[in-house]
Formats: structure tokens, C-alpha cells, sequence
């Protein structure tokens, strides 16, 4: 739980003039949030929390920075949270959560409505209104089935239902899931009681309504709701994975620099590694356009892999390659030259290097493939090896590391490309 006597800190860039020496005048919203970006994810929502301003420095974050915030600290006190978000950050966090390879979640929607009803009826009914029809409908139709309904006389295979509820005696219920009946049960009856055309609209829907066509219809909406955050299409995202060669590649010239302040862009979901390259070129650079490049290529990563948000270990598995192939060609284009590395930044796209990188690796894994096939009595660690390098995206041995461990881990460097190719070199030399 956060400590109530937190308090945040006035950020080194405001200007002392406006503070007087026997009175410090309030931060304003804005103030803060700079502020707190400075600060780890942990502390930061600690703070936020316990700031008399708390609901307006949550509503003033987007919707992707303040989910990420909440995934790295974890869902604890989730509930909590929820009660000072606006509606639109949390259908965006419902978009990000109920979704895994493009079909719905059941299991995540009901765990979700589950934080939500925890924060209060009241704080339900100020949603429920900012909800896409199409998802409602899915969500419920996943979980009960209706019949009865105005108009016709109801059939006779409904007659002889044992249906479990009723909230109007028009329209008759049956829960598919009797340990998820309390949390659907009690939310549909704070439509019924708040937002009764809503509840008969929803009701007709799930009674005739196609499950199929209304999942697709619902993804379809979402996918043009997170386009608007920064997500592309499938197909765009996939094309980041296409290998650049690199001795066909040439500097681009048509990247338009940006002159923003970067410290007042979000964080990363996952920081780079301090000693790493990568890290010191974007110290190197002193806007925003890289980093706001680096989220944008974060995204289309996530969506080209099918992930969710919710699954931690892959979704790291993916920022870390992500960070990795970077990495890669900039040691590839500068060596250790951190200043060239940072004007790269600023004027190659990084979707660009990520390809070169991928581009960089790519031999590796057809030589693997060769010797693999060629050789019958390889060792359980060289088999172990070039299995990896086989992948569709290429892991390191972690047997070739000096602690030796058995598993596999992202390219991260240059060193990385060179020891495989001496180990692909001296198997090659053995094996013929």
C-alpha cells in the first residue's frame, strides 16, 4: 500500500522565481507529471496515489503510459487505481487485456469486471455509457444465454428451459458458468437498474445475435480504437521482421528530425540497459523524435508477435530482443563511437536498424541449419546451440555464456555475433 505522507518532489527545471522564499506556491498538474517521470514505476504511482490531485495527474497521462505503469508494478491494488481513471483509459486497458492473438479473453474480461466492480456501483455506472456496444454484447454473450423477449410468444424450447434468472420477467437468463454467475449477475443488473434501454438492447443482441460475427465486428473496432494510440495493422507490423542485409544497406535521407524536449516524453515499458550501446546513443540525443520512434516500433513489435499485454515473460521476451537487434546495428554502424551512434538515431528510422540487426543475425541461423543437417554426432550443448540459432527468431545459447547456464536468451551485441560465428566456424572445421 502507498504511504500518505508521499509527496512529490518540485521538479529542477521550474523556475525559482516562481516560488517566493516564505512560500512555495502548488504545482500545478503538469509540473508534477514531469516530475514524476523522473521517478521508477513503483515510487511514481505511489506518489500519484497519495497526492491531493491524484485523479487529475491519472486522467492526465495516456491511456498506454499509465498501463504500463500498472503492468510493471503489478495488480495488487489494481481496484484502487481504477477508481481515478477516466473512462477512456480504462477501456483502453479492457482493449489491452481481453484480447489475446485476436480472440476475446473470457477469463481475463471476467477478472477485469471483477476490478471493476470492486471500485463501487457508482463508479460502474460512470463507465458502462463509454463501453462500445459490440463489446458489451460479446462480453455477455460469452457468459449467459438469454431467451423470452418482447413480441413474439416465447418458443416452446424455451418454456421448458430451467433458466436461472430473470431481472424484468420479459427476458430469461442462464448463467454457462456458474462461478462467474455473482460478477455477471450483479453487473448486469446495475445496467438494468441504471441503463434499462441499454439492458433490453443488450439482451436482444445476445438472444439473436451471431457470436462469430459480433467478436469479429468488436476486434475490428478495437484494432481502430488502438490505431489511434499508435498501433498499426497486422500487416504493417509484420513487415519490421523483414532482414535488411547489411551489405546492401544504405543511410536513408528522408527521417525529418523532431525538435521536442524528450524529457517530457513517457518512459519505456521496460528500461534498456544502462552499459548497454543502445542506451548511451539515445543519452547522447537531446529529442524526442527516437524515443517516440522507439514506442511506436515497441507496438508494431507487440502486435506482429500476437501477444498480450498480460503475458509479462513474453512481452519482455520481446522488448529485449527489440532492444537487442538495435543494438546490434548500431555497434555494426559505429563501432563504439557513441556520438556517431546518437546522429544515427536521429537520422536513420529505427524500424530501419531493427531490420539491419535482424538482417545482421540472419546468417547465423541458415548456417545453423546447414550443420545441423550435415552433422550426426553432435554434442547435446552443439545441438542445444544451433537449435536456438534455428529459431524464427534466433536465441543465444546461454551454454556458451561463461556461466554456462542451459537455456537460451535474446542477441544483445555484437560480442554475441562474433562468438557464435567463431563456435559456427570451429563446427564447420570439425565436421568436414
Amino acid at each position: 500500500m502507498v504511504e500518505k505522507n508521499s509527496s512529490i518532489e518540485c521538479p529542477p527545471d521550474i523556475a525559482p522565481g516562481i516560488r517566493s522564499a516564505n512560500k512555495v506556491s502548488p504545482l500545478t498538474v503538469a509540473e508534477k507529471i514531469i516530475s514524476l517521470r523522473s521517478l521508477d514505476n513503483k515510487t511514481r504511482m505511489d506518489r500519484i496515489v497519495a497526492d491531493p490531485d491524484a485523479k487529475s495527474i491519472f486522467r492526465a497521462f495516456e491511456p498506454l503510459e499509465l498501463y504500463w505503469m500498472v503492468k510493471i508494478i503489478g495488480e495488487n491494488d489494481v481496484s484502487e487505481l481504477l477508481e481515478l481513471c477516466a473512462p477512456e483509459q480504462i477501456e483502453f486497458f479492457l482493449d489491452m487485456e481481453c484480447w489475446q492473438k485476436g480472440e476475446f479473453s473470457e477469463e481475463n474480461f471476467i477478472k477485469w469486471l471483477g476490478y471493476l466492480l470492486d471500485t463501487g456501483e457508482k463508479r460502474i455506472i460512470e463507465l458502462v455509457p463509454h463501453l462500445e456496444l459490440e463489446f458489451l454484447v460479446l462480453s455477455l454473450m460469452k457468459e449467459i444465454v438469454v431467451g423470452g423477449g418482447i413480441g413474439d410468444m416465447t418458443a416452446e424450447s424455451e418454456r421448458e428451459h430451467n433458466w436461472d434468472h430473470t431481472f424484468d420477467g420479459c427476458y430469461m437468463i442462464s448463467f454457462k458458468n456458474s462461478n462467474n454467475a455473482p460478477i455477471i449477475g450483479r453487473f448486469i443488473d446495475i445496467i438494468y437498474r441504471n441503463y434499462n434501454h441499454l439492458y433490453l438492447t443488450l439482451m436482444e443482441g445476445i438472444r439473436t445475435e451471431t457470436i462469430g460475427e459480433i467478436e469479429e465486428l468488436s476486434y475490428q473496432f478495437r484494432s481502430a480504437r488502438l490505431a489511434d494510440w499508435g498501433f498499426p495493422e497486422l500487416e504493417d507490423a509484420l513487415s519490421i521482421y523483414i532482414s535488411l542485409d547489411p551489405d546492401s544497406y544504405t543511410p536513408s535521407n528522408d527521417k525529418v528530425a523532431s525538435s521536442a524536449d524528450w524529457a517530457r516524453h513517457d518512459p519505456l515499458p521496460l528500461p534498456i540497459n544502462e552499459a548497454s550501446f543502445l542506451k548511451k546513443a539515445l543519452l547522447s540525443v537531446k529529442t524526442e523524435g527516437p524515443l517516440t520512434e522507439l514506442h511506436y516500433l515497441i507496438n508494431n513489435a507487440i502486435v506482429a508477435e500476437g501477444i498480450s499485454f498480460s503475458e509479462r515473460e513474453e512481452m519482455q521476451a520481446v522488448l529485449q530482443r527489440l532492444y537487442g537487434y538495435l543494438n546490434i546495428a548500431l555497434e555494426y554502424l559505429c563501432g563504439n563511437d557513441e556520438v556517431k551512434a546518437g546522429v544515427v538515431i536521429e537520422t536513420e528510422h529505427l524500424k530501419t536498424l531493427f531490420q539491419l540487426g535482424r538482417g545482421i543475425i540472419a546468417p547465423l541461423r541458415i548456417s545453423a541449419g546447414e550443420l545441423q543437417k550435415s552433422g550426426d554426432d553432435l554434442t547435446y550443448a552443439t545441438n542445444k546451440a544451433l537449435l536456438g540459432l534455428k529459431a524464427l527468431h534466433p536465441k543465444f545459447y546461454r551454454g556458451l555464456d561463461p556461466d554456462t547456464i542451459d537455456g537460451y536468451r535474446e542477441f544483445n551485441c555484437m560480442d554475441d555475433i562474433q562468438l557464435i560465428t567463431i563456435f559456427l566456424d570451429n563446427l564447420r572445421k570439425r565436421l568436414i
